[in-house]
């Protein structure tokens, strides 16, 4: 038999199983008879043309698309699209024989959910597999076959709240026990500027102006400027960084990062074993607080961090106005406390008799 390009063999307790690609269908002819080529050329062609009244085909017209090829408005960059492509592999075996008007109808609802709940042993994985059907649905009402998306409105399995959890002057101190000095500029940049990990890796010395930061954010595609007011504090902490690249942030080699920051930082972190719990991006909390203890609004905030003013208001109820409430009372029992103790009972005695 010839080679048959992306076969993809699995051995499991002493046996052998094929699937036309990872994560795609498996082949249930002998494996090496015309009926298993045939089989594996039916699938492979399925999922590069495929029916176009079936869900095989919009698949395949979603791969051939702009926005997959990272064009056009909503374009899907790389690394997206290399996560997706097995969630799109798997959404083509369970739906793709289903005519696409089908999605349209309520009772499909349910099937899906109960397809994405087999991935629950894995929340955040089954939440992508809904993204990208519910991706795939909003391709086909742009192109004219559906009137809806049955994905809007499920609900995620992947429900952590990290708005509770940001880093505190402890937290790095602990941090700085267990990290190599080029972690933990990258951490102590982040706690003040509140940029992703990405921009704060690629931030530049060109960025760096002389009242502000100004860095075209990665998430946003470089469409979105983020504007960092260069208060006092970032400012000091920018000239005690050493300059010994274009970026500001450099490996122990004195170059750029380019890969290797992600196992450094993970290394030192699982270290001290009360960061764990802890995540890089939880830093972008700890600059959120600093600003608004700075004097910013909330809507300042959301617009630098490119936050819902929403997101902002709850971290900041949570980490300041809550310790703020608390002074407050504190500070007015006290008072009333020392008040009641400096003023002597004017009790009157009882009249002899």
């Amino acid at each position: 038999m010839v080679d048959l390009k992306g076969l993809y063999t699995v051995r499991a307790k002493g046996r052998v199983y094929h699937y036309a690609w990872r994560g795609g269908p498996r082949i249930l002819a002998p494996y090496g008879t015309p009926a298993f080529a045939a089989e594996f050329a039916h699938h492979h062609a399925d999922r590069k043309g495929g029916d176009k009244a079936r869900l095989s085909g919009l698949c395949a017209m979603f791969r051939a698309s702009d926005a997959w090829n990272g064009k056009g408005p909503r374009p899907i960059s790389a690394k997206t699209r290399a996560s997706w492509s097995t969630w799109l592999d798997r959404i083509q075996v369970e739906f793709g024989d289903l005519r696409v008007e089908q999605f349209d109808r309520p009772a499909m609802r349910p099937i899906i959910i109960k397809w994405r709940n087999r991935y629950a042993a894995t929340p955040r994985a089954a939440d992508m597999g809904i993204q990208v059907l519910s991706r795939l649905l909003s391709f086909g009402m742009e192109e004219g076959k559906l009137l809806n998306n049955i994905c809007k409105g499920i609900g995620s399995i992947y429900d952590v709240d990290r708005s509770g959890l940001i880093w505190t002057a402890d937290d790095l101190a602990e941090l700085e026990k267990h990290a190599a000095p080029e972690i933990m500029r990258a951490a102590r940049l982040a706690a003040l500027t509140g940029l992703r990990q990405s921009d704060l890796l690629r931030l530049s010395w060109s960025h760096v102006q002389p009242h502000s930061i100004e860095i075209a954010t990665g998430k946003s595609r470089k469409r979105k400027t983020t504007l960092i007011p260069l208060y006092d504090e970032l400012r000091d902490y920018l000239a005690s960084v050493p300059k010994k690249a274009t970026t500001v942030l450099v490996n122990t080699k004195g170059r750029p990062w380019q890969s290797g920051f992600g196992s450094s930082w993970k290394g030192a972190k699982n270290n001290a074993p009360t960061l764990r719990a802890l995540h890089f991006h939880d830093l972008r909390g700890t600059a959120a607080t600093r600003f608004y203890l700075g004097g910013l609004s909330i809507r300042e905030i959301a617009e630098i961090m490119t936050w819902s003013e929403d997101y902002v208001e709850g971290l900041i109820d949570r980490y300041v106005k809550k310790d703020e409430l608390l002074r407050d009372r504190i500070r007015r029992i006290n008072e009333n406390a020392q008040r009641t103790s400096s003023e002597k009972p004017n009790a009157k005695r009882p009249p002899k008799c």
